[in-house]
């Protein structure tokens, strides 16, 4: 990830079987997934199973056959492909860790429980250290995303000592806009640590603190436009790199103003790439074909 290079979140893809409306996962089109994302966006990293990909809303046997569906399509094709563990349940996460591991991943990534909640640094780090013991031989990543978990412990605090912890420790998806919180992240930890930012319509600010990549459900359509932006930034062409960064902004603007999640993530996706990403599963519910005539027309119109 170094170099400020992009992952994008992978989405769920779930098929609607007529009969019965139940709702699976559609593992038929990860492969052509895999190929548009790295000719079409020039994004080479993936991380499954997040918050895009709706991990928690999946079985534990769903999460991994698609991380094992990821890692088979993946290969020689994708740089790096980080699968998600995080579970409310410890032995769940444990157990996905160790497979992850298993299958080859090239790292695994936690967020916090958030039903029973850590209360203080010392109880998440006494939770992450016990999933990632479970994938000692590959890199551990701290999913931190407060506005989903309900748990607010700083970063600059957690890291403090972090590594003597887990061995394995990489970095932070760090996915929250307290920016004074990564700013000090940064300044402490640049040179230990891999700092993955996941507010896409920020980045750009994120890149000028000393971002190290980034990760981000908009990189499956607008990756392209972004690692242009990253390379008017590495060129110090500041100027074109805000217009790229405008550019993803005026979208998410319009969006959020008609209600946008990940129901309406998939559906975006699906009319850019053609790839059908299916339905959300419940309590998500899809997004509205008002919806999708708006985003697609506006998403038509955008010009650096």
């Amino acid at each position: 990830f170094c170099g400020g290079q992009l992952t994008q979140e992978s989405l769920g893809w779930l098929s609607e079987e007529k009969k019965k409306k139940i709702r699976e996962i559609n593992l038929s089109v990860i492969g052509q997934y895999v190929d548009y994302l790295v000719k079409e966006q020039g994004v080479k990293n993936i991380f499954v199973n997040g918050t895009t990909g709706e991990g928690l809303s999946l079985s534990t046997q769903e999460r991994k056959q698609l991380a094992e569906e990821w890692v088979t399509k993946g290969k020689n094709k994708l740089d790096h492909v980080i699968i998600h563990v995080g579970a409310l349940s410890l032995p769940e996460a444990k157990e996905l860790a160790k497979h992850a591991a298993a299958i080859g991943a090239s790292g695994i990534a936690g967020i916090a429980p958030f039903f029973f909640k850590p209360t203080n640094k010392d109880t998440l780090v006494a939770f992450l250290r016990e999933v990632a013991s479970e994938a000692p031989g590959i890199p551990f990543y701290y999913y931190h995303i407060p506005p989903l978990t309900g748990v607010k412990i700083r970063v600059e605090e957690l890291l403090d000592g972090i590594k003597e912890q887990i061995p394995t420790f990489q970095g932070v998806k760090f996915s929250d806009t307290d920016l004074l919180d990564f700013a000090q992240c940064v300044k402490n930890n640049k040179e230990q640590f891999v700092l993955l930012y996941g507010v896409d319509e920020h980045l750009l600010s994120a890149l000028a603190i000393g971002a190290s990549g980034a990760v981000g459900s908009t990189y499956n359509y607008l990756g392209k436009k972004n690692n242009l932006m990253l390379e008017a930034f590495a060129k110090q062409d500041l100027a074109l790199a805000q217009r790229y960064q405008f550019c993803t902004g005026e979208f998410l603007s319009f969006v959020f103003k008609l209600g946008f999640g990940v129901a309406q993530t998939k559906a975006v996706m699906t009319f850019t790439s053609g790839i059908p990403m299916g339905p959300p599963r419940l309590p998500l519910l899809s997004a509205s074909v008002d919806f999708i005539e708006k985003a697609k027309a506006k998403m038509e119109s955008l010009i650096v």
